[in-house]
């Protein structure tokens, strides 16, 4: 075996092992998303399971706030069929509408004194804002793995290895300018 031939072989397996180590570091990418994503599922399925039990407690109080209500559950739905669906482009807006339809609710609430002094309403509502702010938590952090993953699959060298093993951008989990503006309270009682 002559110099050349050596030299040659040492270029190629350096060559293969930078491409086994940016396969790999998009693999890890990869991952760090589906493992964000069932974060924010988690917390979806949580608060899925909880806003029957505030709908409930809230109907007993609040007989003739009947249309509120059904949104909130409309709402809960939409919800669940993205969630379940993993389709990020649909949850967006849903999300958007069961917050507004949660703001609705917990504004007409404090209509009813006997319905704020209820225990298990005080403690759903806090249980449900508390898995509010933990989803925003993790869609911060859902985002950061997307951006991550998404920039490295268009940076080269990246890129070539991302193409050949079919690696994808994900979607942002994000909402519209008119989707996350303040609920306007006085509008709810005129």
């Amino acid at each position: 075996m002559n110099i050349a031939t050596i030299v040659m072989l040492v270029i190629i397996g350096i060559v293969l092992m930078y491409a086994v180590l940016i396969y790999n570091g998009l693999v890890n990418l990869k991952h760090g998303v589906a493992k964000a994503w069932s974060n924010i599922d988690v917390l979806l399925k949580q608060r899925h399971d909880e806003l029957p039990k505030l709908v409930e407690v809230c109907r007993q109080y609040m007989g003739f706030e009947k249309d509120t209500l059904e949104r909130v559950i409309a709402a809960r739905s939409a919800v669940f069929a993205a969630r379940d669906t993993g389709d990020v482009s649909r949850l967006g807006p849903a999300e958007a509408v069961l917050r507004q339809g949660l703001g609705n609710l917990f504004a007409l609430a404090e209509s009813y004194p006997e319905l704020e002094a209820d225990e298990q309403f005080q403690h759903l509502r806090d249980r449900i804002s508390a898995l509010e702010n933990a989803i925003a938590d993790r869609r911060e952090l859902y985002n950061e793995s997307v951006n991550l993953n998404n920039v490295r699959i268009e940076q080269f060298p990246d890129l070539v290895i991302a193409r050949l093993c079919a690696f994808r951008p994900h979607p942002l989990l994000s909402f519209s300018p008119g989707e996350v503006k303040d609920v306007d309270l006085r509008s709810l009682f005129t």
